[in-house]
């Protein structure tokens, strides 16, 4: 069983190798595992998203032809939310900017989520979030430009009050 912080870690480089080396995407993964996107996917893989099925472990196991049983143990472990050991600030440029976003528009998401909602928060359990791109092109130019576009939708969960 992935039991400690660094096998959980070697199993992730695993799948991740795997999944390069059977030239496979995130898309593709979730496209066998109905009901998972490219993020939900990606997340299962680092051991940061609830676990799949025995049915999914199985077409994981045959697709990246890795051993059901080294998958059945690693994901039955504790999923290892929140123990990457990332810095804070990230040092990686793309966290950096995601925290950056946070940083800059966090309050005003806070205000306007206030607002619209009421005093509480929005899940991160029960959540969903997807990552799509985006090509627009300017209509003088004919130039395009490649947006990235982050959906993230979270149960609202008001405070209660006693």
């Amino acid at each position: 069983m992935a039991s400690s912080f660094q096998e959980s870690q070697d199993v992730s480089s695993l799948l991740l190798s795997a999944k390069s080396a059977k030239n496979h995407t995130f898309h593709t993964l979730a496209q066998l595992l109905p009901g998972r996107n490219e993020v939900s996917v990606a997340s299962l893989l680092l051991s940061s998203h609830p676990p799949p099925t025995r049915d999914e472990i199985q077409i994981l196991s045959n697709e990246l032809e890795l051993p059901q049983h080294l998958l059945q143990d690693y994901f039955t472990s504790a999923p290892d939310r929140g123990k990457t050991a990332i810095d804070m600030p990230p040092k990686e440029p793309l966290m950096y900017r995601l925290y950056e976003v946070l940083l800059n528009y966090g309050r005003a998401y806070k205000a306007v989520m206030n607002e619209l909602f009421g005093d509480g928060i929005m899940s991160a359990i029960a959540f969903s979030t997807k990552v799509e791109k985006e090509v627009v092109k300017d209509e003088k130019t004919g130039e395009e430009t490649t947006w990235a576009v982050i959906t993230m939708r979270g149960k609202w969960l008001p405070y209660s009050k006693f």
